[in-house]
């Protein structure tokens, strides 16, 4: 099987490529033609995978993931947060696209896991593979959950209720024949058919010893589960009640490997697992899950916001407004914050640091309909060596302030965000502690 990693908005080339680099690979006719064909779909779906470039070159666009060719072909995409094309920054791009990705389903790794997080180098799906097991392995240690179900069955014996009704309406003959009902203990219920399915689709796809060891040993060990007939509505049934928080931190990995949580996930003719995220989405679900840890309980965030339109026509609202992150705290104070994944040049005030007028439109509509034209708002964008420090503030009006804010992606904080006037953040040890708790 061949692998190539390579980065958002890198090209592919059927050429042959003298040094191959994150910026620049090259892959088979036949991945070349799946991947134009992929993009045809993704097209008619409002979505755009790959920019055709000739014959021979396409361009990928702004999606981080794994993609399984039916050739075998496998074509890793990294996020693309450092100018550098390294094997170091292959490694650290992975790390942050597996970081963003926990963020996103809000999965919080048990203190036993961190370290293999931190140090587990393999390509996305074996690791996504890989991360279900060890919390299958977990539940399996803690033991599954059994339930009751009712059973109205026929038998040559009593046992449990007899069915009335059901006897009265025997025909002669079968007075012999008990029409009973009784219930069972079982481990045939929503989420353990769920974990059923999912393990067998790890058994046949995973391609890592130590994966494809572990999923058979617990494959032996749940042979009694059965596998699940209705995923949906087995999903829609999946208990969360006190007996069952210990099966919370698994779900979302049957979702992603079952391809029901996924913003886009294809399986088709590719026999493998292909997994595609917007990065514009991963970045802006993981500073609104910073943002929340580091806010006390009294400000209240929506991510995003839904509640304004810019215009009405007729008294019916036209076009919605929906900030990635609204903040409020009082009947007063309110805070609009969108993020974007893009790289700046502080430095490059010729072009005006590579910042959008659109974005700058689209947050002066936000700041009029969800603020009234008061108070402070922000962009923001990953923090790079070009973009290190807050931009200079943008004023809309004396009352209404844009503020252009660079995100840590290391110790995951928004650098300057005090000017905005959010003073209540938790300091960063009580964050700590409170995360060390949550993930225990």
């Amino acid at each position: 099987m061949n692998q190539v990693t390579v980065c958002e908005y890198a090209s592919l080339t059927t050429h042959p490529v003298k040094t191959p680099s994150l910026a620049l690979a090259q892959v088979s006719p036949s991945a070349f033609d799946h991947l134009c064909t992929l993009s045809e779909q993704f097209r008619r779906g409002g979505a755009s995978l790959v920019r055709i470039d000739g014959r021979t070159r396409l361009r990928l666009d702004g999606f981080v993931g794994v993609i399984q060719t039916p050739c075998g072909t496998t074509v890793e995409i990294l996020p693309k947060h450092t100018e550098g094309t390294g094997e170091r920054d292959k490694e650290a791009s992975r790390a942050l696209l597996r970081k963003l990705i926990q963020s996103m389903f809000d999965m919080k790794a048990r203190e036993v896991g961190v370290a293999s997080l931190e140090t587990f180098n393999a390509p996305l799906t074996e690791w996504v593979m890989a991360r279900f097991l060890d919390e299958l392995d977990h539940i399996v240690q803690r033991g599954l959950r059994f339930n009751y179900q009712r059973v109205e069955e026929e038998q040559p014996y009593l046992r449990g209720q007899l069915n009335v009704m059901a006897q009265l309406r025997q025909p002669p003959g079968r007075e012999h024949r008990f029409q009973i009902r009784h219930d069972v203990f079982t481990p045939d219920r929503a989420e353990n058919r769920l974990l059923r399915s999912t393990l067998n689709l790890v058994c046949k796809q995973t391609t890592s010893t130590d994966n494809w060891r572990l999923a058979h040993e617990l494959s032996v060990r749940l042979a009694e589960l059965p596998d699940s007939r209705d995923i949906q509505a087995d999903f829609r049934a999946w208990g969360t009640d006190r007996l069952m928080a210990h099966y919370q931190s698994v779900r979302p990995w049957c979702e992603i490997i079952l391809l029901k949580a996924m913003p886009l996930a294809l399986q088709g003719q590719t026999k493998g697992l292909s997994l595609l995220f917007p990065m514009d989405r991963l970045f802006e679900q993981h500073v609104a899950a910073c943002l929340r840890r580091r806010l006390d309980n009294t400000y209240r965030i929506r991510t995003p916001a839904a509640s304004q339109y810019l215009c009405q026509q007729g008294g019916k609202d036209i076009f919605r407004l929906e900030p990635d992150i609204f903040v409020e705290h009082g009947p007063t104070n309110k805070w609009v914050l969108d993020a974007k994944w893009k790289l700046l040049d502080e430095t490059n005030h010729k072009e005006k640091f590579d910042l959008s007028q659109a974005d700058f439109y689209q947050l002066y509509a936000y700041g009029q309909k969800y603020m009234g034209g008061v108070g402070n708002m922000a962009l923001i964008y990953p923090m790079s060596a070009k973009f290190s420090r807050p931009l200079a503030p943008f004023d809309f009006s004396n009352q209404l302030r844009l503020h252009v804010l660079p995100f840590d992606l290391t110790s995951e904080r928004i650098i300057g965000l005090g000017a905005m006037q959010l003073p209540a953040l938790i300091p960063a040890v009580a964050s700590n502690q409170l995360n060390r708790a949550h993930a225990a």
